[in-house]
């Protein structure tokens, strides 16, 4: 799984005009499911996110976490973003995971991190989405699970 993760001030998601979801003081997190991605994959990224110390804390102290701070996060499904670029000029997907496959791993972060106590706004799956956000500081960071595929030309971590 592959996430993109903004720290914002606020974010929503409509679909054809009509608000889905939003959100206040939290993060924004575009989800790209791959073929390889397993539930495990999807409760690892809701927790490493969950956790993440991405928001300003009183000089001396520690930045907090989603968690800390109460707040909530938008997670929007995003296919593309497992789309490769590498040859020609029309993006290959086949490492997108398939529709229903996506949808269920999609649903397990999401669940994932309700479980954890984060409040989640989510959007439509499959629809055409409009996501509006306010990013906070600009503060945004590629987060991808153990099992996401390589090759998107992205130096390697360690996978702490």
């Amino acid at each position: 799984m592959i996430a993109v993760v903004q720290r914002v001030s606020r974010a929503s998601v409509s679909v054809g005009g009509e608000l889905v979801s939003e959100i206040g003081p939290g993060l924004l997190v575009l989800l790209g499911v791959s073929v390889t991605d397993t539930p495990e994959d999807a409760a690892w990224l809701a927790k490493k996110i969950s956790g993440l110390r991405m928001f300003r804390a009183p000089p001396g102290e520690p930045e907090r976490s989603v968690l800390e701070i109460g707040g909530e996060v938008l997670a929007v499904s995003q296919f593309t973003l497992l789309g490769n670029c590498r040859k020609g000029r029309r993006p290959s997907f086949t490492r997108a995971a398939p529709g229903p496959e996506a949808e269920a791993l999609y649903e397990g972060f999401c669940a994932r991190l309700c479980d954890l106590g984060v409040p989640v706004g989510a959007g439509r799956f499959g629809a055409m989405m409009e996501v509006s956000l306010v990013n906070d500081g600009p503060y945004t960071l590629l987060v991808e699970s153990p099992g996401a595929p390589s090759g998107r030309g992205i130096l390697p971590d360690s996978r702490e």
